[in-house]
C-alpha cells in the first residue's frame, strides 16, 4: 500500500539554503547600521569638543581634541558673530569596504567666551 502523503524530507534544507543569503545580507546591513550609529556619536562628540575649545580661543587644541574623540575626523571651525561653529566629518567604510563608503558629518555651536573675545 502506498502512502498518499508527499515526502517532505529535505525541504527545510532547501528553503534554508535559499533564504540564507538574504539573512546574511540583512545581518550585514544591521551590523553596518550599528557601526555608523556609533561613529555618528563619536563625530558629534568631536564637533562638540572642537566648538568648546575654539570658543575658549584655542583652535589648535580644538582640532587635537576632535582627533582624540574620533580618530580620522576633519574639523572645520568658523566664527559667526558671537558663536563658534565646528563641523566634524569622517568617512566610514562599513564592513571593511563591502558596503559603500559613507560620510558622517555633525555640527556643534558654542558661544564665544568673554575671555577669548577680548584682546
Amino acid at each position: 500500500m502506498r502512502s498518499s502523503r508527499h515526502d517532505d524530507r529535505g525541504m527545510i534544507t532547501a528553503e534554508l539554503a535559499a533564504c540564507l543569503p538574504v539573512l546574511m545580507l540583512v545581518l550585514a546591513v544591521a551590523v553596518s547600521a550599528v557601526t555608523v550609529a556609533g561613529v555618528r556619536v563619536r563625530v558629534q562628540d568631536a564637533a562638540r569638543e572642537a566648538a568648546r575649545a575654539a570658543a575658549r580661543g584655542d583652535p589648535g587644541q580644538a582640532r587635537q581634541l576632535a582627533q582624540h574623540a574620533a580618530p580620522g575626523v576633519t574639523v572645520d571651525i568658523s566664527t559667526q558673530g558671537d558663536e563658534v561653529v565646528a563641523i566634524a566629518r569622517v568617512t566610514v567604510h562599513p564592513l571593511a569596504g563591502w558596503l559603500p563608503a559613507m560620510t558622517v558629518s555633525e555640527r556643534a555651536v558654542a558661544a564665544v567666551e568673554p575671555s577669548a573675545a577680548s584682546p
